[in-house]
């Protein structure tokens, strides 16, 4: 089951990743969209929790999946002419690690919650919320 559970969570972002567009670049209102979709997906994550329904726990990792892995530093920051400015923004590092860590996490959480133990997919929850807060004040400036 383990084994089904992660091969569908990673054909999901596969084939999200074959469908997007590179040639327009990515732009701020695309991480806008996809920072909607995240939300969303963490609603549903929390939803499933509430109602102890597995399905809604799974749809929302695989939405948080396949949206995570879109978002990165829009084109305008990652075509930086000045290398200083590009060195000390690191953006580009930094969505990475942060993408990582919270597909990461998302498979823990429905490791955990599948295997009937809330109380530490919950805390994975957390640390995704976690990550999530860490990219708007280190990349988003707030």
């Amino acid at each position: 089951m383990k084994k089904i559970v992660t091969t569908l969570v990673l054909t999901g972002m596969l084939l999200s990743a074959g469908s997007y567009s590179y040639s327009k670049g990515y732009t701020k209102q695309d991480r806008i969209e996809d920072m909607h979709t995240m939300a969303q997906a963490m609603i549903d994550i929390q939803t499933g929790f509430l109602f102890n329904n597995f399905v809604m726990v799974q749809e929302g990792v695989h939405n948080l999946s396949t949206a995570v892995e879109n978002v990165k530093p829009p084109l305008e920051e990652t075509e930086e002419k000045n290398p200083m400015t590009r060195y000390m923004n690191n953006k580009v590092r930094l969505t990475n690690q942060m993408v990582k860590k919270i597909n990461k996490k998302a498979l823990t959480i429905l490791e955990r919650f599948r295997d009937n133990d809330a109380t530490q997919a919950v805390q994975a929850y957390t640390k995704i919320l976690k990550v999530c807060i860490e990219c708007h004040i280190q990349i988003r400036h707030w």
